[in-house]
């Protein structure tokens, strides 16, 4: 298993994977500036990551250690590739990211969509997970069915035989504490999955604002979540 690096991964798009992977960029620049911080969306559609990484944070990275392969339609990667005549090769992005590994202490590795989203035509982000070796962090969106699509993802995780570091719930919404207790309950989630839930991310109205970022990463478990944090 790779130790200086770690997933974020989803439920699905729109989970709060790039909310939990800013705030950790938020607090690593505010905190560990000692160290050296990667950060990679390796595959992206459309518009979104790797250009909000580029507006909120000087990451000292060129685009295409940033983002090593892009298609320009916002769909799954292998329709987008097939829409330009292309096909997801995901060997130069692997190389990218040994060589962005081997310069910084510790790099963030954001995925596309949820566990079960299409990578390829023949696997998933959960088997691209188990092929990089990747630890991982599962982003929950707060909402009805949350508790299912934990148990779902973590059973997905499992039989792709992921190393789950943890649980992150978001409140995609602004929600009050009993609606995240009845939807979303921790002590729940963390009996059925037998995964630890390393925190909640509160609703932000402003998810660009990089000192609340900072805080909330600073609300979260760090010391599983990434102990080089700590």
């Amino acid at each position: 298993m790779i130790l200086n690096a770690l997933l974020i991964t989803g439920t699905d798009t729109d989970a709060g994977k790039t909310v939990l992977i800013t705030a950790l960029i938020a607090y690593w620049q505010r905190y560990c500036r000692s160290r050296s911080l990667g950060v990679m969306k390796p595959l992206q559609t459309g518009i979104g990551d790797r250009e909000l990484y580029r507006q909120l944070f000087d990451l000292d990275q060129t685009p295409e250690e940033l983002n090593p392969l892009h298609f320009e339609a916002p769909l799954a990667p292998p329709i987008a590739a097939d829409l330009e005549g292309k096909r997801v090769k995901l060997e130069p992005v692997w190389q990218a990211f040994e060589a962005l590994r081997s310069q910084r202490d510790f790099v963030l590795v954001e995925a596309l969509g949820g566990l079960g989203s299409p990578v390829t035509h023949e696997t998933t982000v959960a088997d691209w997970a188990w092929d990089w070796h990747l630890p991982a962090v599962l982003v929950v969106p707060v909402k009805l069915g949350a508790i299912g699509q934990a148990v779902a993802n973590v059973a997905l995780a499992r039989q792709s035989k992921v190393h789950l570091k943890g649980i992150v719930l978001n409140c995609v919404r602004s929600t009050s504490d009993e609606d995240v207790e009845n939807w979303a309950s921790v002590s729940l989630i963390q009996r059925l999955t037998g995964i630890p839930v390393l925190g909640l991310i509160p609703y932000l109205s402003d998810p660009t604002d990089v000192e609340k970022l900072a805080q909330v990463a600073a609300s979260l478990d760090l010391e599983r979540l990434i102990p080089e944090m700590i």
